[in-house]
């Protein structure tokens, strides 16, 4: 029997190598950078498999000129690099990789509302600029007692909420869709969007990127904001006006943010938020550590695997498109 064909179009840890490569005949893409849209369009149509990274585009008619492709397995647990509804119409399975990159968001989430609170990054400038000594440090805040506010409680926005108990953080939540769990364990309590919004000393955002999310944290959010207060997005740059947060920083309308994500990425470096001494940045390491992107790896490939040789894929994002699903050429 002929073994499927799969196109890697992103790095693959190699053991995560070996278990695409032990069931299926694979291409990887060896070159610098994300693969040029040009090099990924040509090549697509021969593969029935696609193993790539959420940062790289999946437009609809590159969809609609691979009817061998039966599934897109990312590296990641966003998916907002395919427009999923068309890819279920076609038959074409999304999967990512969510769970194992929890706690490293999380973490990191909480690196960041550390810093914030008690300026280390600007304590490290402060030193490296030999200003100690010559002029007092401006002091930072503590955490406890400190309300927490997150936007979207699903597995991230609950890890992080979970970890508030041992700063002595409370925690307010909104999500369109109650976490009744979270509540009923006592892990955050419920408000209005706009409630959290202007009750947070820290807003964190852990939502995913669709339509309805798309830049719908804006002026209006920053401006209801404390002006003592924090702004920290770990999720998707695209979630955030971007413009209106520089605008709140260079004002001082909120008391600073911090980002591991923007709307272009890397980040333009004529962007102005790059100059703003009130905010944190960071190069979209929220799931940078060892552990995590060989869990990522190694889950990514068991699900293209899964996908081509008639088993169940752990993470799918349209299950139904299984039901509509494409035979084999």
């Amino acid at each position: 029997m002929t073994r499927p064909r799969v196109f890697v179009a992103t790095f693959l840890q190699p053991s995560a190598r070996a278990v695409v490569e032990a069931a299926c005949e694979v291409d990887h893409y060896e070159g610098p950078g994300r693969i040029p849209r040009d090099e990924l369009a040509s090549a697509l149509p021969e593969y029935d498999g696609l193993l790539t990274a959420n940062l790289i585009p999946i437009p609809n008619e590159l969809i609609d000129a691979c009817p061998r492709l039966r599934v897109i397995s990312n590296n990641g647990v966003g998916y907002d690099n395919v427009d999923v509804p068309h890819a279920t119409v076609k038959g074409v399975l999304v999967c990512n990789t969510p769970g194992v990159l929890t706690a490293a968001v999380a973490d990191l989430a909480y690196g960041f509302i550390i810093d914030l609170a008690r300026g280390i990054t600007r304590a490290d400038r402060f030193v490296r600029e030999r200003r100690w000594g010559k002029e007092p440090f401006v002091l930072g805040t503590d955490l406890r007692g400190k309300t927490l506010g997150i936007l979207g409680l699903g597995r991230i926005g609950t890890a992080v909420a979970e970890r508030a108990p041992t700063f002595g953080l409370n925690v307010i939540y909104y999500d369109p869709v109650r976490n009744h769990s979270a509540e009923d364990r006592g892990v955050a309590i419920y408000r209005e969007r706009d409630e959290v919004i202007r009750e947070a000393d820290f807003l964190t955002v852990h939502v995913y990127l669709d339509p309805t999310t798309h830049q719908h944290i804006g002026a209006r959010d920053f401006d209801s904001m404390k002006p003592g207060a924090y702004f920290i997005n770990t999720s998707r740059g695209l979630v955030v006006n971007q413009r209106d947060l520089v605008e709140a920083l260079k004002s001082n309308r909120i008391a600073g943010a911090a980002l591991d994500v923007f709307e272009i990425e890397p980040a333009d470096p004529t962007d102005e938020l790059l100059d703003q001494p009130n905010v944190i940045l960071a190069p979209h390491i929220g799931t940078a550590t060892h552990e995590t992107r060989l869990a990522m790896s190694e889950l990514a490939a068991r699900n293209v695997v899964a996908a081509l040789t008639g088993g169940t894929p752990e993470a799918m994002v349209n299950p139904e498109a299984l039901r509509a699903g494409r035979s084999m050429a």
